[in-house]
C-alpha cells in the first residue's frame, strides 16, 4: 500500500498487556498529594455522593487539610525510585515482559496508574502507536470493587471513545479465588512465617475497607475478600482473622476495622501477631505505612509484644509466575502461550 506523503507507516501488529494499579502522587509533598487526591476523590465511583454536595467539602476542607498529613505518611515509605506502588508495579511489568519474551507473537507489557502518572490514556495511546491492536487491560485488584476495578475499565473505554482507530480490548477478571493466586499467596505467607523468630498467636488478613453502603448496593467486594481469606486459611491450615483498613469519613465502613482489632487483641491475650494484606498486589502506602508502621505502633502501645507485617506478592518469583499464568489464560485466542 502506498501511503500519502507524510503519513506515518502502520506499525507491526502486537499484543498489549497493560497492568493498572490505583495511583500515586508524583512526589511526597503537599502539592503533589493535593493534585493526586483531587483526581482520586473526584471519581464518582470512589465517592458516591452528589457532586454538588461533595465538591465543596472536597475543595473547601479535605484538600486544604489532608495533603500535608498524607505527604508526611508518603515520606515514611518513599524510595529512590518513587512511591513503592509505582516502583513495584514498574518492576512487575518488566518481569512479566521478560516472562513473555521470545514466545512467538510479540507481547508488549506496560503499566499505568488509574490516578496520577503514568496515566491510562497516555499508555493506551503509546501501545496503539506501537502496533498493539489487541490490548488486555489488567487491573491488579484480586477482588472486584466498583471503586477500583470498574473505574479502571471506565477510564480505558473513555479513552477509546476519543480514538479514531481503536484497539480491541479485553479486561482481566477478578482473581480472588483463582487457585493460582491462592497458591502463590499461601507460598509467600508460609515462607515469611517460617522466617519469623516467633510463632504468631494469630494471623490477620487485612483488606482495604469500603463503605458498608457498597455492600448493600450489591458490590461483591466484601464477599470476594471473605472467600480469599477462607481459601488462604484452608491452604495454610489455620484460620485467619479478617479485618478492613483505611476508613475515611463519617459513614459506616466494612467491619471489623483493622486498627480497632489491633488495639483490642493484646487485652484478649493475643500478643504475637502477623498481618498480611491479600487485597493488595503490591506494597504501598496502605501496607507499608498504615499497617507496618502505624499498625505496629497501635498494637505495641496496647500491650502487644511481637508484630510482623508480611509483604505482598510484589514482583516475587511466585507472584510473577501467578500473574503470567492468569494473563496468558486471558490472552488465549489472541496468542497461544505455553
Amino acid at each position: 500500500m502506498i501511503l500519502p506523503e507524510g503519513h506515518p507507516a502502520v506499525a507491526p501488529r502486537r499484543i498489549g498487556v497493560l497492568l493498572v494499579n490505583l495511583g500515586t502522587p508524583d512526589a511526597p509533598d503537599a502539592g503533589a498529594v493535593r493534585r493526586y487526591l483531587g483526581e482520586f476523590l473526584s471519581d464518582r465511583r470512589v465517592v458516591e455522593i452528589p457532586a454538588l454536595i461533595w465538591q465543596p467539602i472536597l475543595r473547601g476542607i479535605i484538600l486544604r487539610t489532608r495533603p500535608a498529613k498524607s505527604a508526611h505518611a508518603y515520606q515514611q515509605v518513599w524510595t529512590d525510585d518513587g512511591s513503592p506502588l509505582a516502583a513495584i508495579t514498574k518492576r512487575q511489568a518488566a518481569a512479566l515482559q521478560a516472562a513473555f519474551s521470545g514466545l512467538g507473537p510479540e507481547v508488549t507489557v506496560d503499566w499505568a496508574m488509574r490516578y496520577g502518572n503514568p496515566s491510562i490514556p497516555a499508555k493506551l495511546k503509546a501501545m496503539k502507536d506501537a502496533g498493539c491492536e489487541r490490548i488486555l487491560i489488567a487491573p491488579l485488584y484480586p477482588q472486584y470493587c466498583a471503586a477500583t476495578t470498574a473505574t479502571v475499565v471506565d477510564k480505558a473505554f473513555e479513552t477509546l471513545a476519543a480514538m479514531r482507530w481503536q484497539p480491541a480490548l479485553r479486561t482481566l477478571p477478578p482473581y480472588f479465588d483463582d487457585p493460582r493466586y491462592i497458591a502463590a499467596l499461601a507460598d509467600s505467607v508460609r515462607t515469611q512465617l517460617a522466617a519469623l523468630d516467633f510463632e504468631p498467636d494469630a494471623v490477620l488478613a487485612s483488606f482495604h475497607g469500603m463503605p458498608q453502603r457498597t455492600l448493600e448496593l450489591g458490590d461483591p467486594y466484601h464477599c470476594h475478600c471473605r472467600k480469599t481469606a477462607r481459601l488462604l486459611g484452608e491452604a495454610l491450615g489455620r484460620e485467619l482473622t479478617v479485618t478492613f483498613q483505611s476508613r475515611f469519613g463519617r459513614a459506616k465502613w466494612l467491619e471489623p476495622a483493622t486498627d480497632t482489632v489491633l488495639e483490642g487483641l493484646p487485652g484478649k491475650g493475643v500478643k504475637k501477631i502477623a498481618i498480611v494484606a491479600p487485597g493488595f498486589s503490591a506494597d504501598c502506602l496502605e501496607t507499608l505505612e498504615e499497617l507496618a508502621i502505624r499498625g505496629r505502633e497501635s498494637f505495641e502501645a496496647a500491650g502487644g509484644t511481637h508484630f510482623a507485617y508480611l509483604s505482598c506478592l510484589n514482583d516475587s518469583a511466585p507472584g510473577i509466575a501467578m500473574l503470567r499464568s492468569i494473563v496468558a489464560s486471558e490472552l488465549a485466542g489472541w496468542v497461544d502461550l505455553p
